[in-house]
């Protein structure tokens, strides 16, 4: 091997060393003996942490200010993974039991065949080789990765049933949540703004702006549609959806548009707004005023919030029991 070879082939291996210590995700120190922790029989390794973990590290590694914050939010990671696969084969084993201690509940072998027909599509071309390649690497059989499959959709299923448990909420717990929290449904002034923008072009004068834009509002005042106005005549980037800047509040408009916008009835235009870039036509499609919405207009929201709320103590609870009648070792 010549010298220059040789150079470039330290090179890479010390490209390859550096790679793999900043990928280092601390769990060979945490698990010398390549265990976390033990869930009924099933064996929870290093290996299952790290491919849950994997996908996520760069999103901590760009969230993390320093070094020490990136390993405190890896450790806190692994510790979510670690109880999260320990979780599953507890939930696994609740839906195996059966009233008949001689029966074992099983999902039908369709579902499994279904899915694995969906993964073959969606992830390998519907390639059996490729699968069959991708199994062979990950050094499991076809029946080991069947009975995986298996168990994702058992417990699936069974947190959805636990979150349909909990999906009614009565009218007097949510008139009771409305009276208790009426500060979280404050609402400032807003508008449903439409607006038309006319760019400068060739360097057109504030009064060639406000000609044009003169001639568009007479068309709204003798019955044109505003919408219809912007998709031909506005050069802005909603142009295509009429113009519709959705609702906004005064806080989140700057002085020239707030102003003169926030005077307007519903279904009126402003007069020219002439700007710098441009000059701009602004219409209020819709508005709110300030003060607490009424119940009737976010009942659903709060419908919405209380479910999430009493799906998610809900689990925990069953979670907790299952833990509590569980076997769990960890190390």
């Amino acid at each position: 091997m010549t010298l220059s070879r040789r150079l470039a082939f330290i090179g890479c291996a010390l490209a390859s060393l550096s790679s793999a210590l900043a990928q280092d995700d601390g769990l060979n120190m945490r698990f010398a003996n390549g265990i976390a922790a033990i869930a009924e029989q099933k064996v929870i390794t290093v290996d299952d942490i790290r491919r849950e973990i994997a996908p996520l590290i760069p999103q901590i590694q760009r969230d993390a200010r320093n070094e020490k914050e990136f390993n405190e939010k890896l450790e806190s990671l692994q510790d979510q993974v670690i109880q999260d696969l320990i979780d599953k084969v507890l939930i696994v084993k609740e839906f195996r039991k059966a009233k008949d201690e001689k029966e074992v509940r099983r999902i039908p072998e369709s579902y499994i065949d279904n899915r694995i027909a969906d993964i073959l599509t969606e992830q390998f071309d519907n390639d059996r080789s490729k699968f069959l390649a991708y199994l062979r690497g990950k050094g499991v059989t076809l029946r080991e990765y069947r009975s995986e499959i298996e168990e994702d959709i058992i417990y699936h299923y069974m947190q959805q049933q636990q979150r349909k448990s909990q999906s009614v909420v009565s009218p007097v717990r949510i008139e009771m949540f409305y009276r208790e929290n009426k500060d979280r449904f404050f609402q400032e002034d807003s508008v449903h703004l439409r607006l038309i923008q006319l760019s400068r072009v060739d360097e057109t004068t504030d009064a060639g702006l406000r000609a044009k834009a003169d001639e568009l509002i007479a068309k709204f005042r003798a019955g044109s549609k505003f919408e219809e106005l912007a998709r031909e005549y506005s050069q802005d980037s909603r142009r295509a959806k009429g113009g519709d800047w959705g609702w906004q509040k005064r806080s989140d408009l700057k002085e020239e548009f707030a102003k003169p916008l926030f005077d307007l009835k519903a279904g009126e235009i402003t007069a020219a707004v002439i700007l710098p870039e441009g000059c701009f036509i602004l219409f209020a499609e819709e508005r709110k005023f300030a003060g607490n919405q009424a119940i009737d207009e976010v009942r659903d929201q709060i419908e919405r919030l209380l479910v999430s709320q009493m799906a998610r103590t809900s689990q925990e609870r069953w979670l907790e029991r299952l833990r509590r009648n569980g076997y769990v070792k960890h190390y």
